[in-house]
């Protein structure tokens, strides 16, 4: 009687999770791209339900909201659209080769912010004393020390000490807001706002002020990929993330390696920050990076750390963000509709990761493939 008592106490449950032999790459992609297909129907169908539209007029809406309308020779849409691309594109280059090293930088916002403020300054006060390409220079070069700085402070602590990087990098987010605020205050004379200024705005090319910030952005990317794959320090960033006790025993310096990494994660926050200073808002508040470091994460985590799948990633994440704004505006639904939609998308990309390296099977599966 206990024999069977025990049996059928421990019944084979009815679902098992089994990892997966390693999917083929084409495979992979397929089951991301059906994901997005996925998340982009429902979204369609959700705002169906909400706005009482039909599919192709929610879809067309979603269109015009990011490019315009179609044949209407406009570009002035398009440019925006690359425009946000290009920024959000950035930030993810600049966070992913803190995350191949497994270093979680959670502070593109700061370092970004201190960027823009350094170019501020620079704007401010010396804009009419150096001249144009002396000015340019001094300007990039600030912004560039200015996110190096913000990003190396927790590296350092991280190298030496062991501390949280997670938590100390949102952390420096708040202190360089704070430092925003207090920035606004003192030359807004006390109106936390400052008016555009004139000097030191990086040059229009193409005949739109645009247009340099997503070629910069472009030449990062190249820049980036590059790095990650076929350097010397790119090799022991991908060690060190792998581990770091391995990359010891081969002789890779871990605290050199963490510090450097994040001065150029840093540093390239630091050029965002400028692009969107001086070549953008011409000038600056807290809401200029407007939480795009934090989307800047899943857009780097979503691309696998390929700079150039980052590209199709931002890409989809702005056209998601601006089409369903464009809906909300025209049918009345809620602003917030837009993070909803884009948090969709990026549920089902996730998600979809358990299903390229985990199958689920029932217990009658598992009783065949034993047989």
């Amino acid at each position: 009687m206990s024999s069977i008592s025990a049996t059928k106490h421990h019944k084979e449950p009815l679902v098992h999770i089994v990892k997966r032999d390693e999917m083929k790459i084409w495979q992979a992609w397929l089951v991301r791209v059906a994901a997005i297909v996925l998340a982009l129907l429902l979204v369609g169908f959700i705002s169906m339900a909400l706005t009482k539209e039909d599919f192709f007029t929610i879809y067309e809406t979603m269109y015009k909201g990011a490019f315009g309308r179609l044949g209407s020779g406009s570009t002035v849409m398009l440019w925006n659209f690359l425009q946000k691309t290009a920024i959000l594109l950035g930030l993810s280059l600049a966070v992913t080769p803190a995350f191949k090293m497994k270093f979680w930088n959670c502070g593109a916002e700061g370092q970004a912010l201190m960027g823009g403020l350094a170019s501020m300054i620079c704007m401010i006060e010396l804009g009419d004393k150096l001249s144009y390409p002396v000015l340019l220079l001094v300007i990039l070069l600030t912004s560039i020390l200015a996110g190096a700085i913000w990003g190396v402070i927790p590296a350092i602590f991280k190298a030496q000490y062991n501390t949280n990087e997670t938590l100390f990098t949102l952390m420096m987010n708040y202190i360089a807001t704070q430092i925003i605020k207090y920035y606004l205050y003192i030359e807004g004379g006390g109106s936390n706002k400052i008016n555009p200024v004139d000097e030191g705005n990086l040059p229009i090319i193409f005949d739109n002020k645009y247009a340099l910030n997503v070629l910069i952005v472009l030449v990062l990317t190249v820049l980036v990929y590059v790095y990650l794959n076929y350097s010397k320090q790119g090799y022991e960033i991908t060690v060190v993330g792998e581990s770091k006790n391995t990359a010891r025993y081969i002789g890779i310096n871990v605290k050199k390696v963490i510090i450097r990494t994040m001065i150029i994660s840093g540093a390239i926050c630091g050029i965002i920050g400028m692009l969107l200073v001086s070549g953008t808002d011409h000038s600056i508040d807290t809401n200029t990076v407007g939480g795009q470091g934090f989307t800047a994460i899943m857009v780097s985590w979503l691309g696998q750390f390929n700079p150039f799948i980052m590209i199709l990633m931002s890409a989809l994440v702005i056209f998601i963000n601006l089409g369903t704004g464009k809906m909300a505006d025209t049918c009345g639904l809620n602003s917030s509709f837009a993070d909803i939609a884009v948090g969709i998308v990026i549920f089902f990309v996730v998600g979809c990761e358990f299903f390229i390296h985990y199958s689920v099977r029932f217990r009658h599966q598992r009783k065949e493939a034993k047989v």
